[in-house]
């Protein structure tokens, strides 16, 4: 595959956020929720670590992810430049990657400033790198499959709030299934666990990199990749 075109895609939605006060106010509004819960956890109880940050994480990319891609699909489809845009010399692949690409590196782009957080406590404590480092790679990871199923839900509609709905309920089951496995038959619980990508990210934010977690949050990204290629196909 040529990542020419998808990284100019990419190039143009991340542009596309930032010329617009959409990427200040949810970037401002994750850090204001994700510093309160650091900072209490920080002096409230004296301790040098990100762990109250990173059990947060999920659930707040869950809600922040849909939002940002919301628009990537269903605006185009609503103003009709999509139809454009599919009859240039592009292909649908290279179109999916490109949004994809754009919502992953957006929430990097978030989570960056969070890196303070593991600043401060290693300044005034003595802070474990291996769960820092594990978080941050996990919620990358993370950031990938909800970029994924967020622009999914995006291709499914026309209208943005929708998208939001459909990638917010995509990520909060996906988030919080593992929460409900006392109402399943015992058979079933490790399989259900298994598909929660909650269980996946808190392997890996402690530090313990094991290869079925990558294999994971990159199978989710995968299958969310292809069904909205195919959508896309199907629009040709």
């Amino acid at each position: 595959m040529n990542f020419k075109q998808p990284l100019t895609i990419m190039r143009k939605e991340l542009s596309g956020y930032f010329t617009t006060p959409i990427a200040y106010i949810v970037i401002t509004v994750f850090l204001v929720i994700t510093g309160w819960f650091f900072f209490s956890t920080f002096f409230l109880y004296n301790q040098a670590e990100l762990r109250g940050f990173f059990q947060l994480l999920p659930l707040v990319l869950s809600f922040v992810v849909p939002a940002v891609t919301m628009r990537l699909l269903s605006e185009e489809k609503h103003s009709g430049s999509l139809e454009i845009l599919m009859t240039l010399p592009v292909s649908a692949s290279d179109v999916v990657l490109g949004k994809l690409l754009a919502g992953a590196a957006f929430v990097a782009l978030m989570l960056a400033p969070t890196l303070s957080y593991a600043v401060s406590a290693a300044l005034v404590g003595s802070l474990d790198p291996g769960p820092v480092i594990g978080g941050y790679l996990g919620a990358l990871l993370l950031g990938l499959a909800f970029s994924a199923a967020g622009v999914f839900a995006s291709s499914l509609t026309r209208n943005q709030i929708v998208a939001f709905i459909v990638g917010l309920v995509i990520c909060l089951t996906l988030t919080l299934i593992d929460k409900f496995l006392f109402f399943l038959p015992a058979p079933l619980q490790s399989a259900i666990e298994y598909m929660g990508a909650d269980f996946h990210f808190r392997n890996i934010s402690r530090g313990i990199i094991d290869s079925r977690d990558i294999v994971y949050f990159l199978s989710l990204a995968a299958v969310a990749f292809i069904g909205t290629v195919r959508m896309l196909e199907e629009r040709r």
